[in-house]
């Protein structure tokens, strides 16, 4: 049987957890409404726009974004199927097996759109003054939790 503050523990976690989902899940509402873009494409975009020569090998990417590599596969494939010209896969020259993709200009432009969301919807979440509240509250039940 678990003591009362592991139970807590775990619940504070779940709640937690719960929070950020809904974040999330507004994030993607958003995201998907404005610029017909995934959570998981707008990192992409992201990641990419970050690296160095604005391209990354798919191993790398999907480690980023939290993907295996099929479904990072079938996302970038997607992507092109969408004819909108955001990525554009090359193969490593060093390492045939190895295939890169890369950002491209328009790409960029889909992301500077799709970060004005983005920063909207946290700048909205995060004006609420009791969703800040909640948060501060489920992080300071967290660190009870963890100085017991």
């Amino acid at each position: 049987m678990e003591s009362n503050p592991q139970k807590q523990l775990i619940t504070n976690w779940l709640s937690f957890s719960n929070f950020q989902l809904k974040i999330t899940n507004e994030l993607e509402s958003n995201l998907q409404q404005k610029h017909q873009l995934s959570l998981n494409e707008f990192y992409v975009l992201l990641f990419l726009s970050e690296a160095p020569e604005k391209k990354l090998k798919l191993q790398q990417l999907q480690n980023m974004v939290g993907l295996s590599q099929s479904a990072m596969s079938r996302l970038v494939s997607r992507f092109e199927a969408r004819d909108c010209g955001a990525l554009k896969r090359h193969i490593c020259a060093d390492d045939r097996r190895a295939i890169f993709t890369s950002l491209t200009p328009e790409g960029e432009e889909k992301l500077k759109q799709a970060m004005m969301t983005f920063h909207e919807t946290l700048e909205n979440t995060f004006s609420k003054k009791a969703v800040v509240e909640e948060l501060h509250q489920l992080i300071d039940q967290l660190n009870e939790n963890g100085t017991k």
